[in-house]
């Protein structure tokens, strides 16, 4: 049977999605991309490929997600991302679709999977922070990839660099606009997390009208109590730690390790909260379906931090 429909989660992306999408759409161009959570959407068929979502890894049922518990890993014990998972079952075929000869798909799928797809398989895990990878990400940065849009020596046409550039321009005008955007973003968040702060209080938890860049409004302010943030999502709550820094990925609290991996009913019968949705294996971000019991996983993630540090809890 053709396949009709990719599908991936709605809402924020990633770099492991995305990606995924490029070599999916590629290879399916015919096939409709669908972002969404709908369990009639995430549920595997013939017809569809579903990644980043859906928590399970079968590439049989064509499906590939990798937030679940266990997280699929790699024969070294690294993690995967969706990127990952998708590369690993359809990277060679993409590889042809490129006119790769075949002689040459092993080698270049092994290569670009340790240079350009593990970087990013480990960046989406958190296990590890691309400031301080060192040569892991060299060949990441944005001059090397702009760069990287240059013509390939042999192209025979003498307008091949004039074209390229024409070619790259779009790609570096919608990076550098983004940075604009997103760094002014980011003022508009410090005056709205200050204004969360106040209302706190106390409290060792942050609610948010929305997603926001909320770190560095945290730490001008020297709001050292807080432990957690929470959010609405266009459906749902989330509930996210709050890292040490902009260099790790240490938290200042991570959540239950209990909840980790889990979703739906099993995440219910481990919390204790009816509602909840999803948990990070990397026990960063969990989400619920209501305001109510993401503020009891708030509470529960606060009292288990307080207990292993010893400290006494605020109200929140």
């Amino acid at each position: 049977m053709p396949i009709a429909h990719l599908v991936t989660h709605s809402g924020g992306f990633h770099a492991d999605e995305l990606l995924s999408s490029v070599v999916l759409t590629r290879l399916f161009p015919d096939a409709e991309l669908i972002r969404s959570r709908d369990t009639t959407w995430i549920t595997p068929r013939e017809d569809r490929i579903i990644y980043d979502v859906g928590g399970q890894f079968d590439a049989g049922a064509q499906i590939f997600d990798h937030h679940q518990r266990p997280n699929p890993l790699r024969e070294d014990g690294q993690p995967y991302s969706s990127f990952g998972l998708i590369w690993a079952h359809y990277g060679r075929d993409y590889l042809r679709a490129m006119d790769v000869p075949e002689q040459d798909v092993e080698a270049i799928h092994e290569s670009f999977d340790r240079s350009f797809v593990l970087p990013v398989d480990l960046l989406d895990n958190g296990a590890v922070n691309a400031a301080g990878a060192g040569p892991l990400f060299a060949g990441l940065t944005l001059p090397v990839l702009l760069e990287s849009l240059k013509p390939v020596f042999d192209d025979p046409d003498e307008d091949a660099d004039d074209r390229a550039f024409l070619a790259a321009l779009p790609v570096a005008r919608a990076f550098v606009e983004a940075q604009v955007r997103r760094k002014a973003a980011k003022y508009r968040a410090e005056a709205l997390v200050m204004a969360a702060i106040e209302a706190a209080g106390d409290g060792r938890v942050l609610e948010l009208p929305m997603g926001m860049p909320f770190r560095h409004g945290i730490e001008k302010a020297a709001a050292d109590h807080l432990l957690f943030v929470i959010h609405p999502r266009s459906s749902d709550w989330a509930l996210t730690t709050i890292r040490l820094g902009e260099d790790t990925f240490d938290n200042r609290a991570d959540l239950p390790a209990a909840w980790a991996g889990l979703t739906d009913a099993a995440l219910e019968a481990a919390s204790g909260v009816r509602g909840t949705k999803f948990c990070h294996n990397g026990r960063f971000i969990a989400v619920a379906s209501s305001r109510e019991a993401v503020l009891q996983m708030a509470e529960l993630a606060v009292a288990e931090a307080m207990a292993a540090t010893g400290a006494r809890p605020l109200h929140r």
